[in-house]
């Protein structure tokens, strides 16, 4: 007599590219980009490495996949006015980057297929955009992008770089031996800089908006 199989047995999930993204992101997440093969990420799908190959066409079109994802989660405001709209984009695409930190490099890659729309062209021609139509020229569009793409990627790797290795140390122990073992007299301006970090702590967010708002002022001036 043939035994029915458990009402209770759960369906699997079919395997999708999505899913497959997702879990790539995930990987990535824990260990790096560095720790995201083919082989692992079928290991945590469940799978055959093969059955990846139904939904991307190889490792270079998963990290694409993955790095569109991440910049398709940039806040594009789509109303307002253009200084308030790309601040509201700058903050968003620094925090979505601080959450996923093995992906700054990777954006800024060229990636994406010719002729393929990705996030990442539709974040440059929306910010774009609102220098364009908020009055910029052609010639201050193109400087003010640059600008202001740089200080998102560029602060975000640099304030990165700074906290590798440091994320469960304490960073008032580490001040206070340098601080011990620096000469005043050799080192003012930098033991005057140390006091303010320390007196900051780890608010990188306020350091990235400072660096950001000179900027807009900056486009404000020059506009004007």
């Amino acid at each position: 007599m043939a035994t029915k199989p458990a009402s209770d047995a759960q369906p699997r999930i079919p395997l999708s590219r999505e899913r497959v993204i997702d879990a790539a992101i995930e990987l990535a997440d824990r260990g790096g980009i560095e720790s995201l093969t083919m082989r692992k990420l079928a290991r945590e799908l469940g799978v055959e490495a093969m059955s990846l190959y139904n939904h991307v066409a190889n490792k270079g079109d998963l990290v694409g996949g993955i790095v569109d994802r991440i910049v398709g989660e940039f806040e594009l405001p789509a109303t307002g006015d253009w200084e308030s709209a790309i601040r509201r984009c700058a903050i968003s695409a620094h925090e979505v980057l601080l959450r996923h930190p093995w992906a700054c490099s990777l954006v800024l890659s060229p990636g994406g297929s010719p002729g393929t729309a990705t996030a990442r062209m539709r974040y440059i021609e929306w910010l774009l955009a609102q220098l364009r139509e908020g009055g910029f020229s052609p010639e201050q569009a193109y400087h003010g992008y640059h600008a202001l793409d740089s200080h998102i990627l560029g602060f975000t790797i640099w304030q990165l770089g700074h906290s590798v290795g440091t994320e469960d140390m304490d960073i008032a122990d580490l001040a206070a031996g340098f601080l011990r073992d620096t000469s005043a007299n050799e080192f003012p301006y930098l033991i005057e800089h140390v006091h303010q970090h320390l007196a900051a702590g780890r608010d990188g967010a306020t350091e990235f908006e400072y660096g950001l708002n000179l900027i807009l002022d900056g486009l404000k001036r020059g506009k004007d």
